[in-house]
């Protein structure tokens, strides 16, 4: 039963009862695998890439505003009563043609405020998609260990009721010859029926466990292998250092601080005065296309909105307030985590050295009183009782050691470090940069890399 056990540890799952297939005519499906195809096809993942390019969409949106406006207008105009009518005979028509360019000279320094806020912003929105990421590879391994976990409490059930049923036919045997009375027959029969009910119990949580899987990974679960530990830090104090630097929810706090502090600048920056540069030029069909041009310098600033102006400036300082105590949370978060992820760590290490020692000395007491039970130095309930003992801890190592493995993955998710680049998945790995490169510069959607942008979006399914 160990050397079996053992073998089911290093993921050689038996799904729903089936017959054990030889090791090595499979080909195991390990912890990568599944966190490759869950990285690839998670629809979470992409929603939040699309928000990340939307966010870049609004760099490029700000910078615009700081680049000259081209427009043009055209006009037809008729009018009544019918001595309107021009010599031809015809309704007197009145058509222009009009071009104006306008262009922003000076507003304080606004517009450039946006861009830099529109451009944190982007920063804290990939910060955000990092975290995101980290969240469904760290879903992936826990529904990968709870596949893990089930199978082999299932097993280890059924392994219970083939014992058990060894029992009862020994006890029916004795009891035919005069051995035991009626009793011990009636114990392991009832001890049957309730190892029966377990086994369902722990079917229906594998049956979960497989949907939780396929949830997570986009299939379902087939002969998984061994997960290793993953490396962490080895102390305490080291992960929260790494934490501080490289936490997604603790980077994206710091970048809302700082957009909370350049949107305090552009509500000052709405007070100054605006210049802004016009010019017209305007063609007049109906007098041999005549044409006529206007060039204007206008200045406006404001001088009282009811306080409307000042109360946003308000508005935003404590904004910035609260993104500044949401940062000092957001660390203090942070370190909780890293500290719990280290002590459940802890705990299932302790745990998994009890149970594995536990189930030396209760293997050793089963065979003894199973032997001893042979000679009628014990009854069956005896028996019934020491295998209770080894199968509470057997089952107690296996979700000891997948306590331990899911412990430092869940130190790696808290450190910020359960990334597909950081775990060297052999996957594409998203460039949240690529399509900000695109965009920053705001190109037009007839230019070369406008077009190009078309193309990207095409390629990803829009």
């Amino acid at each position: 039963m160990t050397r079996s056990i053992k073998a089911r540890l290093l993921g050689f799952a038996v799904w729903c009862g089936a017959a054990a297939i030889p090791a090595a005519s499979l080909q195991a499906e390990t912890l990568s695998d599944a966190l490759s195809a869950g990285y690839e096809n998670s629809g979470l993942l992409e929603q939040n890439r699309a928000l990340l390019r939307a966010a870049d969409e609004d760099v490029a949106q700000a910078v615009a505003a700081l680049r000259p406006v081209l427009s043009w207008s055209a006009s037809a105009s008729t009018s009544w009563p019918r001595e309107n009518l021009d010599r031809t005979g015809q309704d007197y028509l009145q058509t222009s043609l009009g071009l104006t360019a306008q262009l922003t000279i000076y507003d304080g320094g606004l517009n450039q405020l946006a861009v830099e806020a529109q451009k944190e912003t982007v920063l804290a929105t990939r910060e955000s998609l990092r975290g995101v990421e980290s969240d469904v590879l760290l879903r992936i391994v826990q529904a990968y260990l709870e596949v893990q976990r089930a199978s082999s409490s299932v097993d280890l059930r059924q392994n219970n009721i083939r014992l058990i049923g060894q029992e009862l036919q020994a006890a029916q045997d004795r009891f035919e010859v005069g051995e035991v009375t009626r009793t011990d027959v009636s114990l392991a029969e009832a001890q049957l029926a309730a190892a029966r009910g377990l086994l369902a119990s722990e079917q229906g949580g594998l049956t979960q466990a497989i949907e939780e899987f396929r949830a997570a990974v986009g299939r379902a679960p087939d002969n998984l292998a061994a997960v290793p530990l993953a490396p962490i830090p080895d102390s305490l104090e080291q992960a929260q250092q790494i934490a501080r630097r490289n936490a997604p929810d603790l980077l994206q706090a710091q970048r809302q601080v700082t957009i909370a502090e350049l949107n305090i600048r552009r509500a000052a920056a709405a007070r100054r005065p605006n210049v802004a540069l016009q010019g017209t030029l305007g063609l007049d069909p109906n007098n041999d296309f005549e044409d006529s041009e206007q060039l204007s310098l206008s200045v406006q600033s404001p001088i009282y909105q009811g306080g409307a102006l000042s109360s946003a400036v308000r508005q935003i300082q404590n904004q910035r307030d609260a993104a500044r105590n949401a940062l000092i949370y957001t660390a203090r978060q942070i370190d909780q985590s890293v500290a719990n992820a280290y002590s459940l760590l802890a705990v299932a290490r302790a745990t998994r050295t009890a149970s594995a020692a536990q189930v030396r000395a209760s293997n050793v007491a089963f065979d003894g009183v199973r032997e001893e039970a042979t000679l009628g130095a014990r009854t069956t309930l005896d028996v019934l009782d020491a295998e209770q003992d080894l199968l509470d801890a057997r089952t107690s190592l296996v979700s000891a050691e997948v306590d331990e493995t899911l412990a430092t993955y869940s130190i790696l998710a808290a450190i910020g470090l359960l990334t597909a680049e950081h775990l060297e998945l052999p996957v594409q790995i998203y460039d949240p940069s690529a399509y900000y490169n695109l965009v920053s510069d705001a190109p037009a959607g007839m230019s070369p890399q406008g077009q190009a942008l078309d193309r990207v979006l095409q390629s990803i399914g829009h």
